[in-house]
C-alpha cells in the first residue's frame, strides 16, 4: 500500500492570505473614515468650509445689527427732541464721530490698488522667485493703511469696509480677512483726506518701499490714484472689545 505524503505549506502560501486580509480591512476602514471625501484635502477643506460658514454668519449678524442701529437712532432722536440735556450730550458727542469712524464721510482723497503678480506663461516662476514673492502680504496692506493714517486721513476703508482704531488686517495665503469677512485680490484701499500729503507719506513709508521693490522685481500691482470724491461708509461692526479690559488706574 502506497503511503500518502502531505506537502508542508510554504511560508508565502501562509503570508499572502494574511496580507490580503489586512489590506482589505485597511481599505474598508479608510472608506468609512473618508465617507466619500478626499482625505488628502484634510485640514485645508475643513478650514475653507469654516471660513465660508463664518462669512455667512457675519453677514446675517450685520443685517441684524443694521436694523438694531436704526431702532437705537430713532429712539435717540425721540429722546433728544424731548430733553435738552440729551440733545446737548449728543451735540458734544458728534465732535468725535468722524475720527471714531462711526459716521459716513465724503470728500476728496486717494485709492490704492494692490494685486498679486499675474501668472507666468507656462505656469513657471520668475527667476529667483518663490510663490510667496508673487502675492500681496498682510504687511503690504497694513503698510499702506498706516501711511494713510500717518498722513492725516479723515477716514480709511479696505474693500469698502471702514476701519477704526481696533480694526485688524489679517491675510491667510492671498486671502484678506477683515472684520469677519474674506476678500480676494485685488485689494482696494480708499481714504478721504489731502491727496498730496497721503502720496508723500506713501512714498516715505519703509513698508511701501519694500512693496514697490516687489512690484519692480516680480510684477505685483501697486497703483495710487487721486479721487475727487471718496465715499466711506460708517463702521458697522462691534465697538466693545471682546478680550481687552481697562487697565488698573
Amino acid at each position: 500500500m502506497r503511503s500518502v505524503r502531505f506537502r508542508r505549506p510554504s511560508l508565502w502560501a501562509v503570508l499572502v492570505p494574511v496580507v490580503a486580509l489586512a489590506a482589505g480591512l485597511l481599505f474598508a476602514t479608510s472608506s468609512r473614515t473618508a465617507l466619500g471625501t478626499d482625505l488628502r484635502a484634510g485640514e485645508s477643506s475643513q478650514l475653507s468650509g469654516l471660513i465660508e460658514q463664518r462669512d455667512a454668519a457675519v453677514a446675517r449678524q450685520q443685517e441684524q445689527l443694521a436694523l438694531l442701529q436704526q431702532q437705537v437712532q430713532a429712539l435717540t432722536d425721540q429722546a433728544a427732541s424731548r430733553d435738552g440735556e440729551v440733545a446737548a450730550a449728543l451735540t458734544e458727542g458728534q465732535q468725535g464721530v468722524v475720527s471714531a469712524g462711526v459716521t459716513a464721510i465724503v470728500g476728496p482723497g486717494v485709492s490704492v490698488t494692490l494685486d498679486d503678480a499675474p501668472p507666468q506663461a507656462g505656469g513657471g516662476l520668475p527667476s529667483g522667485a518663490t510663490a510667496d514673492d508673487l502675492v500681496i502680504h498682510q504687511s503690504d496692506v497694513q503698510g499702506v493703511v498706516n501711511a494713510l493714517w500717518a498722513a492725516g486721513a479723515d477716514g480709511v476703508a479696505i474693500m469698502g469696509q471702514r476701519l477704526i482704531g481696533t480694526s485688524a488686517v489679517i491675510c491667510v495665503g492671498n486671502t484678506l480677512l477683515l472684520q469677519g469677512r474674506k476678500y480676494s485680490p485685488p485689494f482696494i484701499v480708499t481714504a478721504v483726506g489731502n491727496a498730496t500729503q497721503m502720496r508723500q507719506q506713501l512714498s516715505a513709508s519703509y513698508e511701501v518701499q519694500l512693496l514697490k521693490r516687489a512690484v519692480d522685481d516680480y510684477g505685483l500691482t501697486y497703483e495710487v490714484a487721486d479721487q475727487r470724491q471718496v465715499s466711506l461708509p460708517a463702521y458697522d461692526g462691534p465697538l466693545v472689545m471682546q478680550y481687552a479690559r481697562p487697565g488698573a488706574g
